[in-house]
């Protein structure tokens, strides 16, 4: 399997089959820790530039775990993966995700996965 080389600096938002690729930035509700209040808030701006229906994403809380690393993947620091379910508000309703993002140096969203259950 050849490793992944370009996951710096990028958001990943991976959705039956299709990707889109966005800036962090900070999210807006505080969270227990900062790694999964930055997954949150990277997460949202990739699903909003995707689709103008989406409000809003909440994790649940009660099933996100953060996991603390200390690895890399080729050149790349990770630093933290945050796992769990999150569930994702339109205008129309919302549905419920699993949720997986990975944090590298500095707190900066290597790659955020939302996937249906």
């Amino acid at each position: 399997m050849r490793p992944i080389s370009t996951l710096a600096a990028v958001i990943v938002f991976v959705a039956g089959g299709t990707s889109l690729a966005q800036e962090a930035a900070t999210g807006a509700a505080p969270s227990p820790a900062p790694e999964i209040d930055a997954c949150r808030a990277s997460g949202l701006i990739a699903l909003k530039e995707r689709s103008a229906l989406v409000k809003d994403v909440s994790l649940d809380l009660d099933s996100i775990r953060l996991i603390k690393v200390n690895s890399k993947i080729e050149d790349i620091e990770v630093k933290a993966i945050v796992i769990g379910d999150a569930s994702i508000e339109k205008k129309t309703g919302g549905r419920a995700q699993n949720f997986l993002c990975v944090v590298g140096a500095k707190g900066k969203v290597l790659l955020t996965i939302f996937s249906d259950q």
